[in-house]
C-alpha cells in the first residue's frame, strides 16, 4: 500500500487533517471553516483554496511546513 503524501491532489482534507493534525493551525489560521466540516472528506487543497480564494501554492508550502516536510 502507497504512503499518502500530503500534495497528493487528490488528498480528502479529512485525511490530511487525520494524517497531520499540526496542520489544523494553518486552517485556523487562515479562518477557514473546513476542520469538522461535513464536506472534508471529499473536498481537496484545491478546492478549500478555489473556495476561500487563496493561492494553492502558497497554502500548500505552508501545510507541509506545519507537516514538518518542508
Amino acid at each position: 500500500m502507497a504512503r499518502i503524501r500530503l500534495d497528493d491532489p487528490d488528498l480528502p482534507l479529512e485525511d490530511l487533517m487525520r494524517e497531520w493534525p499540526q496542520t489544523i493551525s494553518v486552517f485556523m489560521r487562515h479562518r477557514m471553516l473546513c476542520v469538522g466540516c461535513l464536506v472534508s472528506p471529499f473536498h481537496t487543497v484545491t478546492d478549500a483554496c478555489a473556495e476561500y480564494q487563496l493561492d494553492e501554492d502558497l497554502f500548500l508550502a505552508e501545510l507541509m511546513r506545519a507537516a514538518g516536510l518542508a
